[in-house]
């Protein structure tokens, strides 16, 4: 269980103002997690891959690509569902910012 330094050391950091929100935005991580791998299943087979017929040297690279990316998608929108949106939504901005992907985004 995490103590009250780390929880205030969150809330500051990602600008929250109660552990409640905390606590939302820990179960929305974990929860997108299972989703986005969930999703990705139908997705890879929808392109044509299956793990059976396809070599792992090219079914795990794509599958993994695909988990990442359908992770940053289903993010906010599973955030969306717990009232988190504006939080998912700017850490999402943010992550793809830093890779590069800046120019899908408008400045705020």
């Amino acid at each position: 269980m995490p103590n009250l330094l780390q929880m205030e050391k969150l809330k500051h950091r990602w600008g929250l103002t109660s552990n409640f929100q905390v606590l939302l935005i820990i179960i929305v991580f974990s929860i997108n997690g299972s989703f986005a791998t969930w999703v990705a299943k139908p997705a890879t087979e929808l392109i044509g891959l299956n793990q059976e017929t396809t070599n792992p040297w090219i079914f795990w690279p794509i599958r993994i690509l695909l988990v990442f990316f359908i992770y940053q998608i289903t993010l906010p929108l599973v955030g969306f569902c717990f009232g988190q949106f504006n939080f998912f939504w700017n850490f999402t901005k943010k992550m793809l910012s830093r890779m590069g992907l800046k120019c899908f985004f408008k400045e705020d």
